[in-house]
C-alpha cells in the first residue's frame, strides 16, 4: 500500500510517536572558502542525484563515526571540525523509514577523488543544482550552510515530496 492509498500525504498525517525507523544515515557537506562540496551519486538512493556523502550507520557506529567513514569511502578524505548540524526524519511508501544526521566540516585531509560511488563536485553556494538534488534540500541546505541547526520531517512518495515541516536554530 503506497502513502497515498494509506492517506500519508502530510507530515501531520504521520503518528511520529508510532513510527519506527527503519534505517539511520548520514550526511556530511564539507564547506570551504565559500563553497560546499556536494558528489554526484553513482549507486544506491538516489542514484544520479547531486548530494553531501554520506550513508548507513553501522551497528557500532556513532552518526559522527558514519559521516567521517563514507566521506573517505566516497571521496577519499578525511572531513576535519566536524559538526553536527540536525537530523531528518522522512516517511515514504517506496523506501525505508530514514532517519537522517546531518553535518558539516570546515576542513579535510587529502584530495576528492571520484570512487566507484561518488564523483565529487566543488559548487559554491549561490550555484548549488537544486534541480538535481532530493527536493528537500533546497528548504533547509542553505540555512545549514549558514551556521543554523535544523530537524526536519518529510513525506515522499518516490521521488516526489509530498509535505514537510522544517525548524532551525
Amino acid at each position: 500500500m503506497d502513502a497515498n492509498e494509506q492517506g500519508i500525504r502530510r507530515v501531520a498525517d504521520v503518528d511520529w510517536e508510532r513510527w519506527t525507523v527503519e534505517e539511520r544515515d548520514t550526511l556530511l557537506f564539507v564547506v570551504k572558502d565559500g563553497r560546499v562540496l556536494l558528489i554526484r551519486k553513482k549507486r544506491g538512493l538516489g542514484a544520479g542525484n547531486i548530494n553531501g556523502p554520506g550513508g548507513h550507520i553501522e551497528a557500532g557506529e556513532t552518526p559522527i563515526e558514519c559521516a567521517i567513514r563514507e566521506t573517505r569511502e566516497e571521496l577519499c578524505i578525511t572531513p576535519l571540525n566536524v559538526e553536527a548540524r540536525g537530523e531528518h526524519w522522512f516517511h515514504s511508501d517506496d523506501f525505508p523509514h530514514i532517519v537522517a544526521y546531518v553535518f558539516v566540516a570546515t576542513d579535510y585531509h587529502g584530495t576528492p577523488t571520484e570512487t566507484d560511488e561518488a564523483v565529487p563536485h566543488w559548487f559554491a553556494f549561490d550555484d548549488i543544482p537544486y534541480a538535481e538534488m532530493w527536493e528537500d534540500d533546497r528548504y533547509w541546505l542553505p540555512q545549514v550552510l549558514a551556521g543554523k541547526r535544523v530537524m526536519g520531517r518529510f513525506v515522499f512518495t518516490g521521488k516526489q515530496l509530498l509535505d514537510y515541516t522544517v525548524e532551525f536554530e
